[in-house]
């Protein structure tokens, strides 16, 4: 059990030619309300569920819990899962010392790529590579959670 600390950038450029792996994730809210959130993921080959604690002030950093699960527990608990699914291929990108996890959303979020990076505490510097755009950090249309329940197509 630990803390997550990480940005998140909408990406402005072609970031394709720096890719490591990608893998295409698929994920429902058992729960996403702020204080809280409980989802249920595919990743490639495996199943996750993640608990998610409310956010510090700027957003970069929050209580996370994750445990890997059967893909089949999974896509039992999709079924029952809040309305909306997050359908997305993450893509790694190096950076310096740090891997961007690159978002490329589908469905009623086509259109939308962010970009998001761990860091050990919140004044970690980090490489900005060219093709970063605006940080997002702690703004809440963003999270996933809330791509759910008001997707990008309606912004």
């Amino acid at each position: 059990m630990a803390n997550e600390i990480e940005r998140k950038f909408l990406v402005k450029g072609d970031f394709r030619t720096s890719v490591l792996k990608e893998q295409r994730i698929t994920q429902g809210y058992l729960s996403s309300v702020p204080e809280r959130t409980v989802r249920v993921r595919i990743k490639g080959d495996k199943g996750f569920i993640t608990i998610k604690g409310i956010g510090s002030a700027s957003g970069a950093s929050r209580y996370e819990w994750e445990k890997e699960i059967p893909v089949a527990e999974v896509e039992e608990l999709l079924k029952i899962c809040e309305p909306g699914v997050i359908d997305k291929i993450r893509h790694l990108v190096q950076a310096g010392a740090h891997t961007y996890e690159v978002d490329e959303f589908f469905g009623d979020n086509e259109g939308l790529i962010v970009a998001e990076v761990e860091l050990s505490s919140e004044d970690e510097a980090f490489d900005k590579p060219e093709w970063l755009g605006e940080e997002v950090t702690g703004e809440t249309r963003y999270y996933n959670s809330m791509l759910m329940k008001q997707p990008f197509k309606t912004w």
